[in-house]
């Protein structure tokens, strides 16, 4: 990877939706060079996606809790954590950490009462779960931008 397909990574990490003849100007290439090397990156894996950032109030999931969750350290209950999660669309990111805790969860919904009923309903009621501690978000002070590239 060189510098111009840093350069390409960086503009399309900030808007994903450029043309390829826009982007091309933008990194010093003529179209043709640039579509090659944007192809080459995502068939490499580079670049493994593009998505909508969309407003979490528009769509009624304003309200964010950060969740850690103790799993019982045995690979079956970890196992079937892990494949439960999926299951929740409620948990918008999950990361097994080492140590303790020993998974943390990104949560959005409505608002607390619909928190509330996940924590009983889903959360605490998932196998092998000893522990659920939340930490509900008061403001976003840095959204997610990309990578440093």
């Amino acid at each position: 990877m060189d510098a111009i397909d840093r350069e390409i990574l960086r503009e399309l990490q900030r808007d994903g939706r450029l043309s390829n003849q826009e982007l091309a100007h933008r990194v010093g290439l003529t179209p043709s060079p640039c579509m090659r090397r944007v192809r080459q990156l995502e068939q490499d894996g580079v670049i493994q996606g593009y998505r909508a950032v969309i407003d979490p109030e528009a769509v009624g999931r304003g309200f964010e809790v950060l969740v850690s969750v103790e799993v019982r350290r045995d690979r079956e209950a970890v196992e079937a954590f892990e494949a439960a999660l999926q299951d929740i669309p409620d948990v918008i990111e999950a990361y097994r950490l080492f140590g303790s805790p020993g998974c943390l969860l990104r949560i959005a919904v409505n608002d607390l009462r619909a928190y509330e009923r996940l924590w009983i309903e889903r959360l605490t009621a998932l196998s092998g779960v000893t522990e659920v501690n939340s930490q509900i978000i008061m403001k976003r002070i840095k959204e997610p931008t990309g990578l440093p590239v």
